[in-house]
């Protein structure tokens, strides 16, 4: 009876097919093991970023939430300090609650999202 692998199967690194073999398990292993990232790396001077895709509403929603917490933070700041610093503080608050107005008039003009 003719065998046509012979037993065991040759593994000599001389052999061409055996290379071959190892460059191949090498890739396959990559592939599962080391996946490559699916979209290029971001610019590493920029620490944040967001998302695309997000739909407007979400967007100022969102705005209109952190100036609402800056203008929360600056206001309690401002009651601890006095003179000049004071006021610059008040001024800082004031831009800050002009910008909520803003963001709230946007929002007001974005048509709803359809809820599904």
């Amino acid at each position: 009876m003719f065998k046509a692998t012979p037993n065991p199967p040759d593994t000599d690194p001389a052999n061409p097919n055996s290379k071959e073999f190892d460059e191949t398990a090498d890739r396959v292993l990559d592939y599962y093991l080391n996946p490559k990232p699916s979209k290029p790396e971001a610019d590493p001077s920029q620490l944040f970023t967001v998302v695309n895709g997000v739909d407007t509403e979400t967007l100022l929603a969102n705005l209109s939430e952190n100036l609402a917490s800056a203008n929360a933070m600056v206001s309690d700041l401002a009651f601890d300090l006095k003179g000049s610093r004071r006021q610059v503080a008040l001024g800082i608050q004031q831009l800050i609650e002009l910008s909520v107005l803003l963001a709230n008039r946007a929002l007001d003009n974005v048509e709803p999202r359809q809820s599904t």
